[in-house]
């Protein structure tokens, strides 16, 4: 047996390890953002400044965020300006950890051809109640029914399921649940399902 192999000679220096040149980063080109939908997007900052915010600007997309005590006029806008003439859908997004409520309306046009395939996002935030008592908490909006007819259901929903209370909508009253209904708005992360 050689002890050559085990103990290396001691004037012998030890390997150094040489680093590896660095990868080279791929030049990063700015998106560019549909021209059409980015025009869209443009007109409602011009407008309304630093009360809105654009969420997103994608192909047939476009999101705008605005406070709750804009939602109305930039609404108006939109329609008035831009030809959006109704809502496809109001959805509500519950986040327990921000304390809000978001909701999200989808508006779409029928009488401009050239919005036939775009969709404007428009969503504002409602403070969340932990204890909500629907319509008689801070919980509120205010409603688009007169400026988009189609709401008037949509926004019903969302009071019930969600709890925002559409402030000047006609008919605050439950859609799909019980009148005497007593719980949790059922769309909210932390109702839970009795018996289970």
């Amino acid at each position: 047996m050689s002890t050559e192999t085990e103990n290396p000679p001691a004037d012998a220096k030890p390997e150094v390890a040489t680093p590896k040149p660095a990868a080279k980063k791929p030049e990063e080109t700015p998106i560019e953002l549909p021209a059409f939908e980015k025009s869209i997007s443009d007109k409602i900052v011009e407008k309304f400044g630093d009360k809105v915010e654009v969420g997103f600007v994608k192909e047939d997309r476009v999101r705008i965020n605005v406070g709750r005590e804009n939602v109305h006029d930039v609404a108006e806008f939109i329609r008035d300006e831009l030809n959006y003439d109704h809502v496809e859908s109001v959805s509500g997004v519950d986040y327990p950890q921000d304390n809000e409520i978001e909701v999200v309306y989808h508006l779409g046009s029928y009488s401009d051809s050239s919005l036939a395939r775009q969709i404007l996002v428009l969503a504002t935030r409602a403070q969340r109640e932990t204890n909500p008592i629907p319509g008689n908490d801070a919980t509120k909006l205010p409603t688009l029914r007169d400026v988009f007819y189609s709401v008037e259901f949509h926004e019903r929903e969302v009071f019930e399921m969600f709890g925002v209370f559409f402030e000047g909508h006609p008919d605050n009253r439950r859609l799909l649940l019980p009148e005497d209904w007593a719980d949790l708005p059922p769309l909210r992360k932390d109702f839970a399902i009795k018996g289970r």
